[in-house]
């Protein structure tokens, strides 16, 4: 167990492996799904006979499949609500890969003024329809190659204090702006980057002085109903959902109107006393009590899109989220038993070190999975 942990923890190969040419093979496979041609796999087996499998990772990952088929299918669960891989390239998706691609602190999907289109791809990126990525879809664009880094308000005409990384792309706007009361935008981030569900962040202990009029206070005729229940998560969910109070997604796009609440922020309102949302601040007041264990830190209060996402990459919860979608990815397990959840906490550590290198954290997870395997 302690050997194992070592491996992992430190993701130093062992000249103990058995079979490098087994372990070049499973690396290959696990990062782009298809077996190494011979050149290639030559050139892993020396990089892991000379104790350098981190560079047989990097060499596999050159393969134009670890971008266009693993990556891409990892993440288009991410931007709809359906939490499908069944989905057009968009985007989100296109953004996702092109910051692991470049090695941007992964932090920044949250809350930078970025977005990357498809050299190639036709026509040119539009913020009111999803042809540009169709086309480079259709057409099997190398993503590798091709990904180009933009600025999101430049091509978008939002203000650069209104974007906010992948929260504010075209087909997030389609998928948790679109109807509804801006409520879904935080709870698909929360599930896609912090792993956590409203359900999972019940608590009815939070005050409710930020749940909105459209939450009825006796649901079914009973007080109780609302206290024990429907607080839980209202009252958390809605001081945080103020963060999007001038976006709506409107004729195919995603509007932002600085100073106007969109309507739909203070509509159906059932109880008189209730919260109006006046403005863009929000609270995070799941940062005290059962939650306070997720590791929020910096500001857990602010104005708008950006500062939220801000918060979210910030937590500890981020890191460990996103290492544990990693590992689950490369070494194909969820980390339930100790020993991998023990790896999972030191990986994360070491992706915080790493100024959130995802790429980096793709291969030293792989590597330490591998490892595990041949002992």
């Amino acid at each position: 167990m302690k050997k194992r942990l070592l491996i992992l923890a430190t993701l130093v190969i062992s000249h103990s492996w058995a079979g490098p040419k087994e372990q070049a093979w499973k690396l290959h496979n696990r990062l782009t799904g298809v077996p190494p041609k011979k050149a290639v796999f030559d050139q892993m087996v020396n990089q892991i006979n000379a104790g350098r499998p981190e560079e047989a990772a990097e060499l596999a990952m050159e393969n134009p499949n670890f971008y266009n088929v693993v990556l891409k299918n990892w993440i288009k669960p991410w931007s709809n609500r359906e939490r499908t891989s069944r989905t057009d390239l968009n985007d989100y998706v296109a953004t996702v890969i092109g910051v692991v691609r470049d090695k941007v602190p992964f932090t920044q999907v949250l809350h930078s003024d970025i977005l990357y289109t498809v050299n190639g791809a036709t026509p040119t990126y539009s913020y009111a329809n999803n042809d540009h990525y169709k086309n480079a879809e259709s057409r099997n664009l190398n993503l590798k190659d091709n990904l180009v880094k933009q600025t999101q308000s430049s091509l978008t005409g939002l203000p650069t204090e209104a974007v906010a990384g992948v929260i504010t792309t075209r087909a997030s706007g389609e998928a948790f702006f679109s109807a509804g009361t801006n409520r879904r935008v935080n709870r698909f981030i929360f599930m896609n980057y912090l792993c956590k569900d409203y359900e999972e962040l019940h608590d009815v202990t939070i005050p409710d002085f930020r749940v909105r009029g459209d939450v009825e206070r006796k649901p079914g005729g009973d007080a109780r109903t609302y206290k024990n229940k429907c607080v839980g998560c209202h009252a958390g969910q809605d001081a945080l959902g103020g963060a999007y109070a001038y976006y709506d997604f409107v004729s195919g796009r995603l509007n932002y109107t600085p100073g106007t609440v969109v309507t739909k922020m203070n509509h159906n309102v059932y109880h008189p006393d209730a919260f109006v949302t006046k403005d863009d601040s929000w609270l995070n007041l799941w940062a005290m009590g059962q939650n306070a264990k997720l590791g929020w830190r910096g500001n857990t209060s602010g104005n708008g899109a950006r500062a939220i996402g801000q918060m979210f990459s910030q937590s500890k919860a981020f890191s460990l989220c996103l290492t544990s979608k990693v590992y689950q990815l490369v070494c194909m397990k969820a980390p339930t038993h100790a020993d991998d959840k023990a790896a999972v906490e030191s990986l994360a550590q070491q992706f915080e070190q790493d100024n959130y290198n995802l790429k980096n954290l793709i291969v030293n997870t792989s590597v330490g999975c591998i490892a595990d395997e041949d002992e």
